[in-house]
């Protein structure tokens, strides 16, 4: 999936309901992407952030699936995290839904 643009099913993910502290990684070139800080409930499913790390991802407009989204992809290894919409929390707005699949979660010490 990080790879071929795909998604897992909803709900399916135990880093959706992951609640500890710590950091979440690009499962395919450990780039760190997401601060535990930044996630937030969504209802969607899919792990959810307000932000990324700084300079940790970079968008694409996807255009599949008869829509216009915005996709975003780890900025060291190009991998497909999820997608980026409008309808978040402060402070940012956003919601970054996140594959969990694509990620790697590391508590803290």
């Amino acid at each position: 999936m990080l790879r071929e643009h795909g998604t897992e099913r909803p709900g399916s993910s135990p880093l959706n309901v992951e609640k500890r502290g710590g950091t979440f990684y690009c499962g395919g070139c450990g780039q760190p992407l997401f601060s535990s800080e930044t996630k937030f409930e969504s209802g969607t499913g899919w792990p959810s952030f307000f932000a990324p790390l700084e300079d940790a991802v970079e968008t694409t407009v996807d255009r599949s699936l008869f829509m216009t989204r915005t996709e975003v992809h780890c900025a060291k290894c190009g991998g497909h995290l999820g997608h980026v919409f409008p309808d978040g929390p402060r402070p940012t707005g956003l919601r970054y839904c996140m594959n969990s699949v694509a990620l790697e979660f590391k508590p803290e010490p």
